[in-house]
């Protein structure tokens, strides 16, 4: 069943403002200023009305049908229960962070499938469902493919996920679990694909595959539920300033969006500065804000990020950084990899590149913002989804009290 209680009315360039009605199969972005070198996406305009009462329910429990007059029309039907993630209060992160006010830690690996992706997956699904696809398709290094199979086992359309050669096979058997039919291929050569596919109406895309970022157009408005949620958890205060990890910005504009329009609606009397944090190894959106161009491009390098690694940056994120006067900090793999553990100790297990927020925060400089109020750091994924997973294996001891205080002793340093 699709929800009827949207106010969504149409779509408009986040570029040069052209409008367009509200249509899911619009995913190339806007044709009115598109050129060989930039594709601007398309934005979900609403009917707002005169007064905010009962927009947003009271408290912020899963389910994002409880935002669905702010969101696009939802099939009811198709929702894992997600949403709802804990905000976590990091008193020691922050003083790690060298943070001199509050800090919170979003899980969003508390989602269905263990990454912010859920919510993205049951937009862009329902506007699959919408388009009458036949089937979807995902280009995923991991969350977005387990995601978007988990959405479209639900929703009983066949899905196809074309992930990267070197995708971890824990994340391979993850996504297949669903029923999805993965291949491994290149990703230049699995965006052509997923690109031809769409055009030919064999299949709906269910990620970007233009040179610069658009993707389809429901997607990213599921992450202003993110802002909904940590506005009414911090009960109904604004963070100072928020730090996302970014690849294409989807989810920093997203979050962005929200509580702009929590700002715009008066339901608060000002916004968060946005913070992009991106592997230093790939920062193209870093580059894009210093340059004062749209969009740049970078070299291919490696990076333990790599769900964060891309080479071109989304035209949402210049957006976002403008609009909120945010800034991009560039995290380097060491850094992440502090803040990896520094989040393992407080008791959340995340991804590589989701611990780039804290990373970032910490990177960040007075000079950058001053904190009077909460900031809260965006953890997108679980530990689980990292590569070279299971490659430590835990050191073995003998079958005695002697022989496992010998190996605690040795190997941790614990003596009992």
């Amino acid at each position: 069943m699709v929800n009827g209680g949207s106010l969504a009315f149409g779509l408009r360039c986040l570029s040069c403002g052209e409008t367009y009605p509200l249509d899911p199969n619009l995913f190339v972005g806007c044709t009115a200023c598109m050129t060989e070198q930039f594709q601007a996406p398309l934005d979900v305009t609403y009917f707002y009305p005169d007064s905010a009462e009962g927009l947003l329910p009271d408290s912020p429990l899963p389910g994002l049908a409880r935002y669905a007059p702010l969101l696009p029309p939802l099939s009811e039907d198709l929702s894992l229960g997600e949403g709802g993630t804990p905000l976590v209060p990091a008193p020691e992160l922050a003083s790690w962070a060298g943070l001199g006010s509050e800090l919170y830690i979003k899980d969003e690996s508390r989602n269905p499938t263990w990454s912010h992706k859920d919510r993205f997956a049951y937009l862009t699904i329902s506007g699959a469902l919408e388009a009458k696809a036949k089937a979807v398709v995902a280009g995923s290094t991991g969350n977005h493919g387990a995601a978007t199979a988990a959405y479209a086992a639900r929703a009983g359309l066949p899905c196809i996920v074309l992930s990267p050669l070197d995708c971890p096979p824990a994340v391979q058997s993850f996504v297949m679990a669903y029923g999805a039919a993965q291949l491994r291929l290149s990703t230049r050569a699995a965006r052509t694909i997923i690109g031809e596919g769409a055009h030919n109406g064999r299949w709906y895309p269910a990620s970007t595959f233009t040179p610069t970022p658009t993707g389809p157009p429901y997607g990213t408005e599921a992450y202003k539920t993110i802002a909904y949620e940590i506005w009414l958890q911090l009960e109904r205060r604004v963070p100072t300033a928020v730090f996302v990890p970014t690849g294409y910005a989807e989810l920093l504009y997203g979050v962005w969006k929200g509580f702009r329009e929590m700002r715009d609606l008066e339901l608060t009397e000002s916004a968060p500065l946005m913070v992009a944090c991106e592997p230093a190894a790939l920062a193209p959106l870093r580059e894009a804000l210093a340059a004062g161009v749209s969009t740049a491009t970078v070299p291919p390098q490696p990076t333990a990020a790599y769900a964060i690694a891309v080479r071109v940056n989304g035209y949402r994120g210049i957006v976002s950084i403008q609009e909120s006067n945010g800034f991009s900090v560039a995290v380097t793999d060491e850094e992440i990899e502090e803040a990896q553990t520094q989040l393992a100790r407080a008791g959340i297990w995340a991804e590589a590149s989701a611990a780039a927020s804290l990373a970032g925060l910490r990177n960040a400089t007075a000079e950058d913002f001053e904190s009077e109020g909460p900031v809260v750091c965006i953890s997108t994924s679980s530990g689980f989804k990292d590569l070279g997973l299971g490659d430590s294996l835990a050191p073995e001891a003998e079958g005695t009290w002697d022989g496992v205080e010998e190996a605690l002793m040795r190997s941790y340093g614990i003596v009992l």
